[in-house]
């Protein structure tokens, strides 16, 4: 059995302090109701801020292991679990997903490609190179975005034409198939730093930039749930009800996209980066 996996043998020993039935493969969690409403709740705020900014599963991954669930089975079980939110926030975003297709064809296969390889990392390392990567990736990814339009118009300065921006938007495909491996490996920030390369290599609205960036972490996070599906480490009775939090969230954060001003999208974002990656940092 893959290591951070409680088996059926020993679970008593690792969750006496919890409920004592949560291991994977499907098997119920013997949680009390408090438990289950917190995952749920978690799950929908989740959902909803991945539509809006991004982060989200930084309030479901510390939730999910606060309840007695290994840190890599947690996030395995987050990624499967947060995958219809994402679908969700695509679907309400779609509107300003129309006119892009030429962009999603490029930009999607590296995504799912990306995802997966980040995939097999989380599967083959520790946790303890897990835990230390993730805040200073988070916050790399917050500092890009606060710096966004300086670094935008320097871009344009350089091209100096549309034809190089155009050539600056083709090679995203880059940075957005590295960011697509973060997000298969641990996806807190994914939607920041996605955010951040769209918004640095692609003149357009702030509103468009964020579906693009809806359809890229759905890509991403599809790909590697899928594979996650097979590694026998999701906690199926904390994905489903997450599943259901998350597709709800999802959904009503992607409506409010439009509504929220360029400016009080990016510091928001910016924030949320900064204050979970300076919380992980800390511990």
């Amino acid at each position: 059995m893959a290591s951070g996996v409680v088996s059926p043998v020993d679970d008593h020993t690792a969750f006496d302090a919890a409920d004592d039935d949560m291991v994977e493969g499907g098997r119920a969690i013997m949680m009390g109701n408090v438990e289950f409403i917190l995952i749920a709740m978690a799950a929908l705020v989740a959902g909803a801020v991945n539509a809006l900014a991004g982060g989200g599963t930084l309030i479901t991954f510390p939730m999910l292991t606060a309840v007695g669930v290994p840190a890599v089975a947690a996030n395995v079980t987050n990624t499967v679990a947060l995958c219809p939110g994402y679908l969700g926030a695509t679907l309400a975003q779609s509107r300003d997903i129309r006119g892009q297709m030429g962009r999603l064809w490029l930009y999607v296969p590296p995504s799912a490609i990306g995802g997966v390889i980040g995939g097999i990392l989380l599967l083959n390392t520790g946790e303890r190179v897990f835990r230390t990567l993730v805040p200073f990736l988070i916050l790399l990814g917050s500092g890009l975005l606060a710096a966004q339009d300086r670094l935008r118009t320097w871009v344009m300065r350089r091209s100096g034409s549309t034809g190089s921006q155009s050539a600056s938007e083709t090679w995203a495909f880059l940075p957005v198939g590295l960011a697509a491996v973060y997000g298969g490996y641990f996806g807190a920030g994914l939607s920041v730093i996605v955010l951040a390369v769209l918004g640095l290599l692609i003149t357009d609205s702030l509103t468009r930039l964020n579906a693009l960036k809806q359809a890229i972490a759905l890509s991403v996070n599809v790909a590697a749930a899928v594979f996650f599906v097979f590694s026998g480490q999701v906690v199926w009775s904390a994905a489903l009800v997450m599943a259901v939090g998350a597709l709800v969230g999802g959904a009503l954060g992607g409506r409010l996209a439009g509504w929220i001003k360029p400016e009080t999208l990016r510091w928001a974002v910016v924030a949320i980066g900064v204050v979970i990656g300076a919380i992980f940092l800390l511990r």
